[in-house]
């Protein structure tokens, strides 16, 4: 079966890492670094996928395929061009019949923002 070709054109996304920028002794105060900006292909998030993410009181706010890389986690935040919010990346996906290779983010917006380093 052919690998089917992937484009990248709806915008682009920065994935930050969350770190501690505290002083010794002091109460952690968490930020963001920058880890790397993304290309991305909106995708539709699915009526299954929704209904999933409801049962266990979650939801889906950006579903969003970049070229994979090994360093994006469920511990990163996503700041997407589509309208610059903070979201918590809940799931990383990797589809074996798309090449180059790619990840599909899952993402949900956040409720406090945490600042950037």
């Amino acid at each position: 079966m052919p690998l089917k070709p992937q484009p990248f054109n709806d915008g682009i996304v920065a994935i930050y890492g969350i770190s501690s920028t505290a002083d010794p002794g002091e109460a952690p105060v968490d930020k963001l670094t920058f880890k790397e900006s993304l290309r991305f292909n909106r995708r539709t998030v699915g009526v299954q996928r929704q209904y999933l993410a409801m049962q266990v009181n979650a939801r889906i706010d950006y579903l969003l395929r970049c070229p994979y890389r090994r360093d994006v986690s469920t511990f990163d935040v996503a700041i997407p061009t589509l309208d610059g919010q903070q979201y918590r990346i809940t799931a990383v996906q990797v589809p074996e019949d798309i090449q180059p290779p790619v990840m599909d983010l899952t993402l949900e917006k956040l409720e406090a923002y945490y600042g950037l380093s």
